[in-house]
């Protein structure tokens, strides 16, 4: 029986993802409850409103991509405030999708890019992709991919940054032709035939840690308990996520109107055994991964996956400190909220 919460409520944000699997799982499936706690789920539209909602404590939890931890931490975005990391909610989940203009046969999976943009290229404005927010794990490994094939954003193509929903339908009308973003939403283009995928995170940094739960500090100073019990919760709801058993009733809760919205076919195309990518089928079985192993524990190597990732996109400064690492990503509170977790 769940226990009747002992605190207050807790105001916990998301984007409509499929990696936010955990909070719409805790939420349906009566966990949070189970936990003590009363969870009031807000959605946003994009990592820009979750930063500016947790700066000014309409928040004080969220769902989030991990370069908000650093933006805010350290002031980046010229807001800052003292947040912490208890958990890593997930690992991949992202892919980069081009447009059909930009041919399969032609680029592969991006050694051809190169020649395409300096040969090909006939459109008045310069190529443009999107990425899902400057401080994000889309930039670097969008960036990264880039680089790997001989080209430099802000001089060979413009990058612009577009919330997750937005950005099929700006493929779809010509006005980006490609983008990096976590799914359902490579799947949206590529199923509606507006897009195809040459590389998957996967490929690009197996391992790379995604998603985290971002708490408010001052919320970690007020409600210790609490925030060990939210991240206690979560990570019952990551191991619940990760079960092949569980994958169908996972699909079923994120197509609601409340998550993503999307068609159960979208959303299987990642989180199924098959990833459709526009010019093959893809093995999926870790495109998307939510427990397992030291995967939700919030590491210093973590960490300084995305700090060496912010200062290769040039978004932090090399002499810039980036402070102790052990008081952003506190394995304290992962530690108690593992001994916490309750039995499968």
């Amino acid at each position: 029986m769940p226990r009747p919460p002992s605190s207050p409520s807790i105001r916990l944000g998301f984007v409509p993802l499929n990696d936010c699997a955990p909070v719409a799982v805790a939420q349906e499936l009566g966990i949070f409850g189970d936990y003590g706690l009363n969870v009031r789920l807000s959605r946003q539209p994009g990592w820009a409103t979750v930063r500016d909602m947790l700066f000014y404590r309409e928040l004080d939890a969220a769902q989030s991509i991990a370069g908000l931890a650093f933006s805010l931490s350290l002031g980046l975005g010229r807001v800052r405030r003292e947040v912490g990391v208890p958990l890593i909610l997930s690992a991949h989940g992202n892919a980069i999708t081009l447009s059909h203009e930009l041919s399969p046969e032609l680029i592969g999976s991006g050694e051809g890019l190169r020649a395409f943009i300096t040969h090909r290229w006939r459109k008045e404005r310069p190529p443009t992709l999107a990425a899902a927010h400057r401080h994000s794990s889309h930039h670097i490994l969008l960036v990264n991919w880039l680089r790997r094939h001989g080209l430099e954003p802000g001089r060979d193509l413009e990058l612009v940054f577009l919330p997750p929903p937005l950005m099929p339908r700006n493929l779809a009308s010509g006005h980006i032709d490609g983008f990096c973003v976590g799914e359902p939403w490579n799947s949206t283009s590529i199923l509606a035939g507006d897009g195809w995928c040459p590389v998957t995170s996967t490929e690009l940094a197996t391992g790379h840690p995604e998603k985290i739960l971002l708490v408010d500090g001052e919320f970690i100073g007020e409600r210790r308990d609490d925030t060990i019990a939210l991240s206690a919760a979560l990570l019952h709801a990551c191991r619940l996520c990760q079960e092949p058993d569980f994958r169908d009733e996972l699909i079923r809760i994120l197509a609601k109107p409340a998550y993503t919205d999307c068609p159960v076919a979208t959303l299987r195309n990642s989180l199924g055994p098959i990833f459709v990518s526009g010019r093959g089928d893809l093995d999926a079985s870790d495109f998307h991964l939510f427990f397992g192993g030291e995967l939700n524990r919030p590491t210093p190597d973590k960490a300084s996956w995305f700090l060496s990732g912010l200062r290769s996109t040039g978004l932090l400064a090399s002499d810039v400190p980036a402070g102790p690492l052990t008081r952003l990503y506190r394995q304290d509170l992962f530690l108690a909220a593992e001994e916490k977790m309750l039995p499968a």
